[in-house]
């Protein structure tokens, strides 16, 4: 079974989703951003609402500007009057004054204490930013932040499964350790996927996980097999490795005894009378990697 792999690096595409959905969601004149490089320099390349191309492809020296700052301190900075303010330096007024900022804010998008991405929301109006623009863009980069670490892990787990097994002559039995890898990734790519806004992502990690499902049936998802939900699915997922009740409801943010519920009515949808009767049943039938 091979996995279909994600891109190498898909960060450009997710913050122009982002980008583009910061500016429907505020109504602010404009909203653009960049990828930065070895955590320190931003090419600006995506935009919703530019009037001209005076920041198009703009590369930030690192501190330099508002973004290049923002980028340098890990914090997001605002200014109700850009030209004038003395908290920036002023390496890009030009450009800025082509495209009339007059006010603006610039959050960093950090994971893993790298700095993956810059992105603003601006004015052209002599006006102050309100607290909920300021707070709007914020959300996005944390909102960004979250789907880039879902997506790494995704990518690491990835990695491993593509490790060729220790007998290369022999694909491996069930019961081998490189299973128990497929199956510790498939449970944590139904776990990973619950945390991604961006919903291709999800829809594609979801796809995957389902993928992985059916890899150990002799003819994929056996067509008898009842249909499960995703709830159920996740909790026999977290159960096939071993956790209690209680792991499984903290892992996926429910109560005990809504794991319970869930679980029951997995087993009684399996015609099982045990938790292991149940995790063999949906692997037998391929509902379970």
């Amino acid at each position: 079974m091979t996995p279909t792999p994600l891109p190498a690096s898909d960060d450009d595409r997710q913050l122009r989703r982002a980008i583009e959905g910061l500016r429907d969601s505020t109504g602010v004149d404009l909203t653009f951003g960049g990828v930065v490089t070895r955590g320190r320099h931003a090419q600006l390349t995506e935009f919703a609402g530019h009037s001209t191309r005076a920041l198009m492809g703009l590369t930030l020296g690192f501190g330099m500007g508002l973004g290049g700052k923002a980028v340098a301190l890990h914090r997001p900075i605002a200014v109700n009057d850009y030209a004038n303010s003395k908290r920036i330096s002023h390496h890009y007024d030009l450009m800025v004054a082509a495209e009339g900022i007059r006010a603006v804010v610039a959050a960093p998008v950090v994971v893993n204490r790298t700095v993956r991405a810059v992105m603003y929301g601006a004015v052209r109006q002599s006006v102050g930013l309100g607290d909920r623009t300021v707070d709007a863009v914020m959300d996005t980069a944390r909102a960004l932040e979250q789907n880039l670490a879902v997506r790494d892990e995704v990518a690491r787990r990835l990695a491993e499964l593509d490790e060729p097994p220790v007998a290369a002559d022999r694909p491996p039995g069930p019961a081998s350790p490189r299973w128990e890898t497929i199956r510790e990734a498939y449970a944590e790519l139904r776990l990973l996927a619950q945390h991604l806004t961006d919903t291709e992502l999800r829809d594609r990690v979801t796809a995957l996980s389902d993928r992985l499902a059916g890899a150990g049936a002799p003819a994929a998802r056996h067509p008898a097999a009842p249909a499960l939900s995703a709830r159920e699915l996740d909790v026999l997922s977290c159960v096939a490795l071993g956790r209690t009740n209680t792991d499984v409801a903290d892992e996926l943010g429910l109560r005990a005894e809504t794991v319970k519920s869930y679980l029951r009515s997995a087993m009684r949808r399996l015609g099982s009378h045990s938790r292991l009767e149940a995790v063999m049943t949906a692997r037998r039938l391929g509902l379970l990697p």
